[in-house]
């Protein structure tokens, strides 16, 4: 229960919360009052939306044993650490805005070994000879085990454990290339920003001292 309140809720949360925000940022590309996150209508609806992807995967946990959790488990591990990756992404922009370029070591440096390492283990979980390890070869390990099972049914399970791991390939895909995306666009807002060819905007709340927040 511990396990659950302080760790899976507390991440669910968070994810949605985040994925509210890419979504209504990509929706607001489409009709711009979706893009709007002081609107309750559009919020509302973008947390429909990720709200309903949650449930489709418990829907599947439950019609499907080895759907729900046996898909998304697979990827969380992924999906966790490239979240690190924006995360520094963003630090690194916000330190050059902050005029204290000095200092980017402090989210380079990690930022580099997490974007080498989860991209490595990204594509050794995608594309590795090792059914154990790789998506498509598991796939593939499965298809051919199922083919030549005699019972129906147990040859049926097989073949949906393949889809699974097949949906997972396209989905680790996917996250490597956005965030791919995020990388490149990044790397290239630093070196604008960093060589003078895009003036630094930052904007921050204004200064209040406690003493003026405690007199309010």
């Amino acid at each position: 229960i511990m396990f659950e309140a302080l760790f899976i809720l507390t991440t669910i949360d968070a994810g949605t919360r985040v994925g509210r925000f890419l979504l209504q940022d990509l929706l607001g590309n489409l009709w711009r009052p979706l893009g709007n996150t002081r609107s309750w209508i559009a919020n509302s609806f973008a947390s429909m939306l990720l709200v309903a992807a949650w449930g489709w995967f418990l829907y599947q946990g439950v019609i499907d044993p080895l759907g729900g959790i046996n898909t998304l488990w697979p990827l969380f591990g992924l999906a966790n650490q490239l979240l690190s990756v924006i995360a520094l992404c963003l630090g690194t922009t916000l330190l050059i805005k902050m005029g204290k370029a000095r200092y980017l070591f402090i989210t380079i440096v990690p930022l580099l070994f997490m974007a080498v390492v989860t991209f490595s283990a990204g594509y050794m979980k995608i594309f590795s000879a090792d059914p154990k390890i790789g998506f498509l070869s598991g796939t593939h390990s499965l298809l051919e085990t199922g083919s030549g099972i005699a019972n129906a049914s147990g040859g049926a399970d097989l073949v949906r454990q393949a889809n699974v791991w097949r949906f997972d390939a396209f989905v680790a895909a996917t996250f490597l290339l956005l965030v791919l995306l995020i990388l490149i666009g990044s790397a290239a807002e630093w070196y604008r920003l960093l060589a003078g060819r895009k003036r630094v905007e930052l904007h921050e709340s204004e200064f209040v001292p406690l003493a003026e927040v405690a007199a309010s």
